[in-house]
């Protein structure tokens, strides 16, 4: 049967929710194999699937766990998602601002993806962070503090972590279907009442086309639908890498320079108020100017970055810990001009080959290493003039100045 629902899906016909049962649960039983359940998400990452394959396959996931029960806090609970972006490190910044707001926020995050980073990752670069908290735990502290951002609870959608951890070592990671029922799944069973999820487009993205953001937008928010939950998108550019710094422990501080108020520009100060902002208008039922008028304040206010301090200490991360590595190359121009592209994508693929990444599902991910940038797209550039600094350890490999950086 098992080689049956691969070849069905391999001829590009629709699988029914008994075949999507028998075939994901053998996976996390241990029925199915890992080159076998490999085939059938390379099937449905070629043929796609239809609306209700997969409104089967995110009742799968969420079966496969619990489903956290957030109503004894008070306040509409909104949650968010990224589909992932070289440099994204969104969510270390609207949730202690959204939270510093009154409004709860509960977040399961993930591991990166492909070329992405993973919101996990870079929690982990803060010495001592706890990012498996229990069920119980999570409660607790989202009663006491309003905010929680943890990796997948055990018992939260296993079925999810399984696939996901594989989809990143198999080339699967940018099926529509397959994004769709991760995130819904997860931001379901973690008892959200109102979901936003932030789709990201461009080269240094899982989706490269506009045409495929508005498709993943549609999906989810037909999931939303089917499971009574309000959704909202946001479809933002990553043709360019969001912010400076590439590399988690270098994202992490570049996220706490922003909540400390030393960044006011730039593409991630504007997404993360724009996405902050969208979150406390649904939660407040507010217009989005006056939301953003409060994020804007709480930022400057210093209530922000004291949330995200009451977060880290919650779990136990002491970011005097945060180290970067000590071995660093400048990358500098060779020739003058106008900076007119850094291409995100061949930004992200050196992250990962300085160690800051995965290449397979088993590596380690050295948490001092990545990418600073010196410059910005629109700057004038002179010959010699440092494009960007890299963090290292062991090397850094051969680099070509021409894929990543665009001086005309």
């Amino acid at each position: 049967m098992i080689l049956d629902i691969i070849n069905k899906k391999r001829l590009g016909k629709e699988l029914s929710y008994k075949e999507l049962d028998y075939f994901f649960n053998g996976y996390l039983e241990g029925r199915v194999k890992d080159y076998q359940m490999s085939s059938l998400l390379m099937a449905i990452c070629i043929n796609g699937m239809e609306d209700e394959e997969i409104y089967a396959l995110t009742k799968i996931f969420i079966d496969s766990g619990d489903v956290l029960d957030l109503s004894f806090i008070p306040g509409i609970k909104v949650d968010k998602h990224s589909t992932g972006g070289v440099g994204d490190k969104t969510t270390l910044i609207i949730a202690p601002i959204v939270s510093s707001l009154g409004v709860p926020v509960v977040k399961m995050s993930g591991r990166g993806l492909g070329y992405t980073g993973g919101t996990i990752d870079k929690l982990e670069s803060i010495p001592g962070f706890r990012i498996n908290l229990s069920d119980e735990e999570v409660m607790m502290q989202a009663q006491d503090i309003g905010v929680v951002v943890t990796g997948q609870t055990a018992s939260l959608a296993p079925m999810d972590k399984l696939i996901y951890a594989l989809r990143d070592v198999t080339g699967t990671v940018s099926s529509i279907p397959l994004i769709a029922t991760s995130i819904m799944s997860k931001k379901i069973a973690s008892g959200a009442d109102k979901i936003l999820i932030d789709i990201k487009v461009g080269k240094g993205a899982l989706l490269q086309t506009k045409k495929d953001a508005n498709k993943l937008s549609s999906l989810m928010k037909k999931i939303g639908s089917f499971y009574n939950r309000e959704v909202r998108t946001i479809i933002s550019d990553m043709n360019a890498p969001l912010g400076r710094c590439i590399g988690n422990s270098l994202e992490v501080l570049e996220a706490i320079d922003l909540l400390k108020g030393k960044i006011k520009t730039g593409n991630l100060y504007n997404l993360c108020i724009d996405l902050a902002s969208e979150m406390v208008c649904m939660a407040k039922d507010i217009s989005k100017w006056d939301a953003a008028e409060l994020v804007r304040e709480t930022i400057e206010n210093g209530s922000a970055y004291n949330k995200f301090l009451e977060l880290v200490n919650s779990q136990n991360g002491d970011i005097k810990g945060i180290t970067v590595s000590k071995k660093t190359k400048k990358i500098r121009a060779k020739k003058s001009g106008i900076l007119e592209k850094i291409d995100a994508l061949e930004l992200g693929k050196l992250s990962v080959d300085l160690g800051a990444g995965r290449k397979s599902k088993e590596d380690e991910i050295d948490y001092s290493v990545g990418i600073k940038l010196n410059k910005t797209v629109g700057d004038i550039i002179n010959k010699g003039d440092v494009l960007c600094t890299l963090y290292y350890n062991d090397s850094y490999g051969s680099i070509d100045l021409d894929k990543i950086f665009s001086i005309k």
